[in-house]
């Protein structure tokens, strides 16, 4: 009866499954460093000193390193981008090839640095003769004003994906990509933490856009399109939650000493609290407002980036990931 039996035993296969596809290539920064290749420098000291953030640490070697590698994979893109969209409207269309602004997304959480970080980048990737006009936006143009945010009981949710007004950043992203000209950004007061009335940015087909705030990389559900489907490369500036707590909460008690001391700012009616509640203050806001927006919006768009940049407690970007799939 046993010679009758079939045999239970699992099939083994001769064959190993194949490894799974790492979505990332993992570049610790002395490798991503060598990735420069012949890049020259392009920024000096003084070029430096007015684009640094508040109490953020950017060296020549930050620039180095981190920057001229990055602004050397971006301008391939760029060339890349215009090649293949010349060639599709010649070969294809049989129009003549017309060079559209190349859109950078660069997202994060609050306090990460991505100000700093777009402002050296832009400067880094003019420097290109390939495409001078480099252009800067942030998504603070584009928040509800206060008077609506207070009108929907928002203002403790400024920064949350309801805070903004997404069709007018939808409305121009599309705009921009369609050739438009002299396109019009509302501007964003720090100190008076609202929109200026009748003030814009004008953009007026840059070489380059880069496009900067905490919800680029978000989706919406009731949008028929998002921020990011008109990027053309997009970046997430990462790094440990906790650390950017604290980078937020030094970055708060130096504003207080400063910015929040100007008679028409926001924040002025927190000048004089002393350190000490200033910080527990600090704390209490990143942990009601921030830290949950973190964790619920924000975070959760890192892996849709094409680049990951980490950052270590002292501001350097330690490791690179960039993905493949």
């Amino acid at each position: 009866m046993e010679d009758c039996m079939l045999d239970a035993r699992p099939v083994i296969s001769r064959h190993p499954a194949p490894e799974p596809v790492q979505p990332y290539l993992i570049f610790p920064r002395p490798e991503w460093a060598a990735l420069r290749a012949n890049v020259p420098q392009s920024l000096g000291e003084a070029d430096i000193a007015t684009l640094r953030g508040h109490n953020e640490p950017v060296s020549l070697e930050d620039i180095t390193e981190i920057y001229l590698p990055l602004s050397r994979l971006l301008n391939l893109h760029v060339m890349a981008t215009r090649s293949l969209n010349s060639m599709v409207k010649s070969a294809f269309m049989g129009r003549p090839g017309v060079t559209m602004p190349f859109v950078i997304g660069i997202a994060g959480s609050v306090g990460v640095g991505k100000s700093t970080f777009a402002r050296l980048l832009q400067a880094v990737l003019s420097r290109w003769p390939d495409h001078p006009n480099v252009a800067l936006v942030t998504t603070d143009g584009f928040l509800l004003p206060t008077r609506a945010l207070e009108k929907r009981n928002l203002m403790h949710r400024k920064g949350f994906p309801e805070s903004y007004d997404l069709r007018q950043m939808i409305g121009f992203l599309s705009a921009l990509k369609a050739g438009g000209r002299n396109l019009k950004v509302p501007v964003y007061s720090h100190e008076a933490y609202d929109i200026v009335p009748d003030r814009y940015q004008v953009i007026d087909q840059p070489d380059i856009l880069i496009f900067e705030g905490l919800n680029v990389l978000q989706t919406v559900s009731e949008q028929p399109f998002m921020a990011s489907d008109f990027f053309d490369f997009s970046i997430y500036l990462d790094a440990d939650t906790k650390v950017i707590e604290d980078w937020y909460v030094r970055r708060f008690l130096l504003l207080q000493k400063t910015a929040f001391r100007k008679p028409g700012s926001y924040f002025h009616h927190y000048a004089d609290l002393p350190e000490g509640e200033a910080e527990l203050l600090a704390r209490d806001i990143w942990r009601r407002i921030n830290l949950p927006n973190l964790q619920q919006n924000i975070l959760p768009t890192r892996e849709r980036a094409r680049v990951v940049m980490h950052k270590s407690p002292s501001h350097a970007i330690d490791t690179v990931w960039m993905r493949q799939i």
